[in-house]
């Protein structure tokens, strides 16, 4: 008979399987500019970014080239016996399972980010506030509450862990596939990337650019993978 060890490790293979089977045929093939958030909830940092970074995504015309995706595993650790462990214990694991329920439950970017956004702004009074202004109670809830949530975390751990370069800290933000280390640079980085036919974004131009308001955080504040505390990084590049 076999071990549950083994019938977890099965199950995790499965899980991965069939989470990179799902992300591979809704992708397809696309010229926008591939961003990526790879973020855990509860980390102070990554909800600045959430909040004040990525939303300029979505408050001007950058959205119609970027085609983002928002990974919530973060720092968590897999252990052999497949336990997840969270930086921020098991708040932060429940709410990277909401978020990634909220994922399923939304394909559209450009509806589960403004969801995740109302949890990170409020991860105390969230469930009140965000489904009463979004909805999506029962499909997010039923989704959390069944091994679907599972499989979603293990396929974005698995995502996270297969990082190359390795993700040193959270935020980690990629521009098709490379590290983005200065985050006050994220509109300009994805304009400069995006080869494709159409027109560049209004934002693109110079002049918008140059009107774009400073960082609040003139330093890049991050969370270490490997610390049990907070740092702030002064030279990433």
């Amino acid at each position: 008979m076999a071990s549950s060890s083994s019938h977890r490790l099965v199950f995790f293979c499965l899980a991965c399987l069939l989470f990179t089977f799902s992300y591979n045929s809704v992708a397809g093939e696309s010229d926008k500019v591939k961003l990526n958030l790879y973020y855990e909830s509860l980390c102070p940092y990554c909800q600045s970014f959430i909040a004040d970074g990525l939303v300029k995504i979505f408050d001007s015309d950058l959205h119609t080239i970027t085609d983002l995706k928002l990974v919530p595993f973060g720092n968590a650790h897999v252990s052999d016996n497949l336990t997840v462990t969270c930086q921020h214990g098991e708040e932060e694991c429940k709410l990277n399972a909401i978020e990634a329920c909220a994922i399923r439950t939304w394909p559209d970017p450009n509806v589960h980010y403004w969801f995740i956004r109302c949890i990170e702004n409020d991860t105390t009074n969230w469930e009140s506030s965000c489904f009463a202004q979004y909805g999506g109670e029962k499909a997010i809830k039923d989704c959390y509450s069944s091994d679907l949530s599972k499989i979603l975390i293990f396929g974005y751990a698995n995502q996270t862990l297969s990082l190359k370069p390795k993700h040193k800290y959270v935020p980690w933000v990629t521009v098709n596939s490379k590290p983005l280390y200065k985050l006050n640079d994220l509109v300009a980085r994805v304009c400069k990337a995006y080869k494709g036919k159409a027109s560049l974004p209004k934002i693109c131009h110079s002049s918008a650019l140059s009107k774009l308001p400073e960082s609040k955080v003139m330093k890049l504040q991050v969370s270490y993978a490997d610390e049990d505390f907070n740092y702030q990084a002064e030279d990433l590049n």
